[in-house]
């Protein structure tokens, strides 16, 4: 109560019969100015209701100060459960608290106006705008969509139409039948005999980039269109999409595969239709494919999501559409759109699909449903080739040193061609004399690979020699295979049976265990304990070794280095090592077998269980299955008989 007093009074002094009649009055004046500010706050007629509803009315009108203070609270704080009447002394804190409830309803309240002027304001600037834009509608439908400067733009762009250079090296080149395409001929009669079939099959091509998968997807719909008994028409389309630019858009607004919906309103439906306030269905590439082929490049890089909706539109052979704005009952729907909503579009296609990624990380559905074809690496013969094809195409000659010089820096038949191509141009700028043949030089195609910053693609080969400690293995990436040089160095070891074993960090956990393994079984076959030595395995250039393949490759090189036998290096061997000295099947053995082949590999030894794997038109290499060390050794080291190792 002092407190109350010096707050409005400040020091004056007064008696205590004062001081209470001058705080009843002030008291009497604040709730009066309260119930004021309430009345201006909710109208006088709402604050009644709302004194009615919470039980305050009565007390409201009571002309008891207490009971007043009382109402108030209630309305405030909206509880009617408040029953106690305070008195002078507690009415000051009472009051306190209410203004500041209040205070905190009008700064809401304030706030809340603030945000509906500015909507207010931002309908009324959006009408505007509308209002602005159908007045230059009508202002164009008026006028006409055509003027001067229209006029004169579609001239330019008509003139420019006129105007074509000759077309680019790619296109000229394009393998235009199979015997073309080089290096794939399982592959291509593969392909042929999924298509041309009165049952067709959905197909997923594999292979590395450069190798003839879209072109033998084009030629294999032409031929089967000529063949008695396939379902393709001679105009079945072929449409080509590349899988890395189709995207899932989860509010359906655009979908270039499947088709989506225009709103009448928002995504700029015909006029006509968004007039009338009907939806536009844009059909999609399954659409356009329907009755003839569907070709996804690199189908591995699509979004999950859209590769599911691909399933069902191969099952139900149809794609189908949705809106909330169509309205089955409006007269003013066309005929067409009214079907494409109610019966779907046709979606009846083959699908082709090219990945150069492994299998495993396609989806296991579309896998399913698909068969598969593997396209194979490209050979240096293979490469060679495709250089020559394309020199006869271009009508120009080629130094003898050319087709060789381009296969040793790329496998792939693109970039054969693009080397070529490149050097046909500067060819073209050196000689200008149009009815002179051209002679690509040597010097040529070494200008143009330095000049891309090229190197060599195979930089391990094979050579006739036999060296100490050093072996090729084989490895695998994705549809490439390559040769991994091992080498290894054996010391004595400074105290016996405290030597080591060292190997590449880089390797990995199982290729380390392979070093172990190795140990083993040369202890088994030699009676010589590696502890006693220092042993250094390396693998030139390093890098990881995803898998235990190189086992057998440690070992021989181990073995070598601590018996001094020299190993040929025209052989490479793949396989995991046991304890046992057995070796046991891995993969990408046909992969392996093709890169061993490019680095000049004559011999390769691989496991008895992954003789199946083995290409069955494989030329140009000697394939070995072995089902243990000893039978290696016999061929690596046919002088020495293999008891002799034991000690």
């Amino acid at each position: 109560m002092k407190a109350f007093l010096e707050k409005f009074i400040g020091s004056t002094k007064l008696n205590a019969a004062d001081d209470k009649i001058y705080v009843q009055d002030l008291l009497k004046h604040k709730v009066n100015a309260i119930y004021d500010l309430l009345s201006n706050l909710y109208g006088s007629d709402k604050l009644v209701l709302r004194a009615g509803k919470l039980e305050a009315l009565q007390l409201m009108r009571s002309e008891s100060l207490g009971k007043r203070v009382l109402a108030l609270q209630k309305i405030v704080f909206e509880d009617p459960t408040y029953d106690i009447v305070p008195d002078c002394e507690q009415m000051p804190e009472i009051l306190e608290k209410i203004e500041e409830q209040i205070a905190d309803y009008i700064a809401k309240r304030s706030l809340e106006d603030d945000l509906e002027r500015k909507i207010n304001e931002k309908i009324q600037q959006k009408h505007e705008d509308y209002v602005r834009e159908i007045k230059m509608q009508i202002i164009k439908e008026n006028s006409g969509s055509e003027n001067a400067q229209t006029l004169k733009k579609l001239a330019i762009l008509e003139k420019l139409e006129h105007k074509k250079l000759s077309r680019s090296a790619m296109e000229f080149l394009r393998p235009g039948s199979f015997n073309e395409i080089v290096g794939q001929e399982r592959a291509v009669k593969a392909l042929l005999a999924k298509l041309a079939s009165p049952f067709p099959q959905h197909v997923i091509l594999y292979g590395p980039p450069g190798v003839g998968k879209t072109t033998a997807a084009r030629l294999a719909l032409e031929t089967a269109k000529s063949i008695p008994g396939a379902p393709f028409d001679k105009d079945a389309p072929f449409i080509e999409v590349n899988g890395t630019t189709l995207r899932w858009d989860p509010r359906d607004i655009t979908n270039t595969l499947l088709g989506s919906v225009h709103d009448p309103i928002y995504q700029g439906a015909h006029r006509d239709l968004a007039d009338s306030g009907v939806p536009e269905p844009k059909l999609g590439l399954v659409t356009e494919a329907h009755g003839g082929i569907l070709f996804i490049d690199e189908i591995g890089e699509m979004d999950p999501i859209l590769q599911n909706k691909l399933l069902k539109v191969l099952e139900d052979k149809r794609t189908f559409f949705d809106s909330a704005y169509y309205d089955p009952h409006d007269p003013g729907v066309p005929k067409y759109i009214k079907k494409i909503f109610e019966e779907g579009a046709p979606a009846d296609f083959i699908l082709i699909g090219a990945t150069t990624r492994d299998p495993g990380e396609i989806n296991p559905a579309i896998r399913s449903r698909c068969a598969e074809i593997y396209f194979d690496p490209l050979t240096p013969t293979a490469v060679k080739k495709i250089v020559e094809q394309a020199a006869e195409k271009l009508e120009v000659e080629l130094d003898e040193k050319v087709p060789e010089i381009i296969s040793e820096y790329t496998i792939e038949g693109r970039k054969a061609v693009n080397i070529l191509a490149d050097a046909f141009g500067m060819c073209s700028c050196r000689v200008m004399d149009d009815k002179r043949k051209f002679l690509i030089k040597a010097q040529d195609i070494y200008e143009i690979v330095q000049t891309s910053r090229m190197s060599p693609y195979v930089l391990r080969k094979a050579s006739q020699e036999r060296e100490v400690g050093k072996i090729f293995g084989l490895g695998v990436s994705g549809f490439l295979g390559s040769v991994l040089e091992i080498e290894s160095v054996v010391f004595p070891a400074r105290l016996p049976g405290k030597g080591n074993i060292r190997f590449n960090d880089t390797a990995g956990s199982m290729a380390k265990d392979s070093v172990f393994n190795a140990a083993s079984v040369i202890r088994k076959l030699t009676g010589e304990d590696l502890s006693n030595y220092d042993v250094h395995v390396n693998i030139v250039g390093g890098g990881r070794i995803d898998g235990p393949s190189a086992g057998v490759a440690i070992l021989l090189a181990i073995l070598s280095t601590l018996k001094n036998y020299p190993v040929p290096q025209d052989i490479a061997v793949t396989g995991e090592v046991s304890i046992q000295g057995k070796v046991r099947a891995v993969g990408g053995i046909a992969e392996k077998i093709y890169g061993a082949r490019q680095a000049g590999i004559n011999t390769v030894f691989i496991p008895a269980e992954n003789s199946a794997d083995v290409p069955a038109d494989l030329k140009g290499i000697k394939v070995i299955p072995v089902n243990t060390i000893k039978e290696i050794l016999s061929f690596i080291f046919p002088k020495i008989e293999i008891n002799s190792l034991v000690s």
